[in-house]
């Protein structure tokens, strides 16, 4: 079985790489550090890498959309992206691949005001809906929509370029989709107010992982790969046992972690985190039937294009 071998693979490099041989592994992260990234920050703060011989560098990004192209290009040894955008990136031909997981189920989410007149998701009939992102969200938008008996002609769409929380506090929107249960529903609650989330896995969109690891495919089972994976689940379980002494570890990885919408943050999603890297191959291709059923992708390739798995 390929996670086991991998574990042996992990745990002799753990016993034959010593710290002093450290080599620079590169993570290009997706966004900027946040709690989504426990697992990277944990294992680098508790010296996973250093035991597999890594001296792991976690870059965020100048633009979010570059990191799965830099690693094409060779600028770094894993980048972190979305389960939903592997499809896109594999269907402009970028030689990245899934080689991990880290959120293993989706944050996206349609959120409202508790306090206002949208109860159900039928309710947004005639109501104007923010988004950041065309595509993907606007797609779960329209699946969530369908439920319902509803189409994109009976909603407004405003691009609010990712200011999802004021624009609903402003009342500019009646919802946003593309909204993180882990983020926003607390930036609500910070601002006295109560958001309501439909998620939409509940809703008729196959679930998929949030948050995973890409390698470029001639590198998937490169050996520091690997190594670099089992530590990060190892910190992964380290969080789950223990939330709060990892969170102790988290906010030391740089100033300004250790605020309130990341404490609130933290504590919602330590228990999303996933505590495999093990990908699922009926879940990927799943996901690859909805984004071809939705018009992103013109057609899906075999499973193995987009995942590194048995």
């Amino acid at each position: 079985m390929r996670y086991l071998s991998l574990l042996a693979l992990a745990a002799g490099l753990m016993v034959s790489l010593p710290a002093a041989s450290a080599e620079r592994f590169t993570v290009l992260l997706d966004w900027f550090i946040n709690p989504d990234h426990g697992a990277l920050v944990v294992a680098k703060q508790r010296g996973y890498f250093d035991e597999v011989g890594l001296d792991v560098a976690l870059v965020e990004p100048a633009d979010p959309n570059a990191p799965p192209k830099l690693l094409a290009a060779g600028q770094g040894d894993v980048a972190i992206s979305y389960q939903p955008q592997l499809y896109l990136l594999r269907e402009a031909d970028l030689p990245v691949r899934a080689v991990g997981v880290l959120v293993g189920q989706p944050l996206n989410s349609l959120v409202t005001l508790e306090s206002g007149p949208i109860q159900s998701i039928a309710d947004l009939k005639g109501k104007k809906v923010g988004y950041s992102v065309g595509g993907f969200e606007t797609a779960v938008l329209g699946q969530m929509l369908e439920g319902v008996g509803l189409t994109m002609d009976d909603v407004e769409l405003i691009n609010i370029n990712f200011a999802l929380t004021p624009a609903l506090l402003s009342k500019q929107v009646s919802a946003v989709i593309g909204a993180f249960r882990n983020f926003e529903l607390n930036q609500l609650s910070l601002n006295d107010a109560r958001g309501r989330a439909f998620l939409p896995e509940d809703h008729g969109v196959p679930a998929y992982d949030e948050l995973i690891v890409l390698a470029q495919e001639e590198r998937v089972n490169d050996p520091k790969v690997q190594a670099f994976l089992m530590a990060v689940e190892r910190a992964a379980r380290d969080i789950a046992d223990d939330p709060d002494g990892t969170w102790e570890d988290f906010i030391q990885e740089k100033d300004g972690l250790d605020d309130a919408l990341n404490a609130l943050a933290w504590r919602d999603t330590a228990p999303l985190l996933a505590s495999s890297i093990a990908l699922d191959k009926a879940r990927y291709q799943a996901f690859a039937d909805f984004m071809v059923q939705r018009g992103l992708i013109e057609k899906a390739k075999p499973v193995s294009a987009y995942i590194a798995a048995d």
